[in-house]
């Protein structure tokens, strides 16, 4: 791959003009603004929102952008907590050739922005889509070698993404452009230790922070070096031990987005699905259980012991006795710390097997139950099995009726943006 190839595919798309965006692409779009939301909103009491709403305070400033809960901050700071928030609960969309999560990284520096300037709420989702897509080619370039080494992309990848929408809503023309992506080359960050921990979605929120940053730097003049993503020591040399090719095809591939349905890692989900179809009457008629998974994911969502209710979303053993036992895996409200002593769960824990196929996508699974009367069951789930958009709509008004109760109507409300801003937007996520 040539050094500039992705930087300057990069480039194309935060100035490809808003009538060339894919109309499909743009409407899952909306769908990620509609779900983030309401992610959002129902993270505002999470112990790391409100720190970092406290911190936001702590420093004032200029109040340009709103900040989920209450109030108003600076961009900048108010892409942090927002990006942050929304990923609290770990219950947002996910894009797995990405490898991360798209909405929780961008959507809180192209909100900011866009309330900056007063743009429109379609001007927003543009953006979003446009950050979203360069995210997700930037993750594909760093490939399974970057996750695998450690690296949340959400963060690392995300923050490019972060970059192109905030680039794009500020009018940044293409030699800004490419000094705001260099200048984020030595800003990205974040790392998979802080998986089951407050400090995942602050990756989230340093990532959307830094593409505010970024963008308003370079607006101002800053440069950078010419190719801080593909050059010589660059992002992609100094994270990625091997470089995958750079994806140059026409399809916007944020058409294959996934929505979470589960509130736990996006990693399990198939598994979940799977055994809901298993013909098992609880946890005492499973004698064993074989988890087969794509082995990205050993490393992410097997904790055998979790200590947390956020351990316990990254955790397989878990999270099948809570589907087995016909748990409502779609509560937030489950994910206490007691349930990681809740004793059938341990019990049930030693009953399972996690390994991994190499043959499975990352979206595979195949789990094999052996029943107390000595049947074996196999049942698989796929989650790259598409969900007609009106079916998956109404999935997640559904999921955000449940989340946020009667804030779900005024979050709804921009499933049709047309005619709305980015400043009435503001007005629903602080719901003061």
């Amino acid at each position: 791959m040539a050094e500039s190839d992705l930087t300057d595919h990069l480039i194309t798309l935060a100035h490809l003009p808003a009538a060339d965006l894919p109309a499909s692409a743009l409407r899952l779009a909306r769908l990620s603004l509609l779900d983030w939301m309401a992610c959002g909103l129902a993270g505002v009491a999470e112990p790391l929102a409100v720190k970092l709403r406290t911190l936001a305070e702590a420093e004032g400033g200029a109040q340009d952008a709103s900040i989920f809960g209450a109030g108003h901050a600076p961009a900048r700071m108010a892409a942090l907590v927002n990006g942050a928030t929304s990923h609290a609960l770990d219950y947002d969309d996910t894009h797995f050739a990405h490898v991360g999560h798209l909405s929780v990284a961008i959507y809180p520096s192209a909100l900011a922005i866009g309330e900056e300037i007063d743009a429109s709420a379609d001007d927003v989702i543009a953006a979003f889509l446009v950050g979203a897509e360069g995210a997700i080619r930037v993750g594909l370039v760093l490939g399974q070698a970057h996750y695998d080494l450690g690296f949340h992309q959400t963060a690392t990848a995300g923050a490019f993404g972060a970059t192109l929408a905030s680039a794009r809503l500020l009018g940044l023309d293409a030699c800004q452009t490419r000094h705001a992506l260099g200048l984020c080359a030595t800003r990205a960050s974040g790392v998979k230790a802080q998986f089951g921990t407050m400090g995942k979605p602050y990756n989230a929120g340093v990532a959307a922070a830094n593409g505010v940053e970024c963008a308003k730097l370079a607006s101002l003049g800053m440069t950078s070096a010419d190719d801080g993503l593909l050059g010589p020591q660059g992002f992609v040399a100094t994270h990625a031990p091997r470089v995958d090719a750079l994806e140059t095809g026409a399809r916007f591939l944020f058409e294959d987005n996934k929505f979470k349905l589960h509130a736990c890692c996006h990693g399990t989900h198939a598994m979940i699905e799977a055994l809901l179809s298993a013909d098992a009457s609880g946890l005492d008629d499973v004698a064993t259980l074989e988890v087969r998974t794509n082995p990205r994911w050993l490393n992410v969502c097997d904790l055998k012991a979790p200590r947390t209710g956020l351990e316990s979303k990254f955790s397989y053993a878990w999270l099948a006795g809570m589907a087995l036992r016909g748990d409502a895996t779609e509560d937030e409200a489950l994910y206490s710390d007691a349930l990681a002593s809740d004793a059938a769960l341990i019990a049930f824990a030693q009953k399972v097997t996690v390994c991994g196929d190499a043959t499975l996508s990352d979206m595979q699974v195949v789990c094999t139950l052996t029943l107390a009367n000595g049947r074996a069951v196999e049942v698989t789930y796929d989650l790259a099995a598409p969900i007609p958009y009106e079916r998956l709509a109404e999935k997640l008004r559904v999921k955000a009726d449940e989340l946020i109760a009667d804030k779900a109507r005024a979050v709804w409300a921009f499933n049709d943006p047309s005619r709305k801003t980015a400043r009435q937007i503001g007005d629903v996520i602080r719901a003061d």
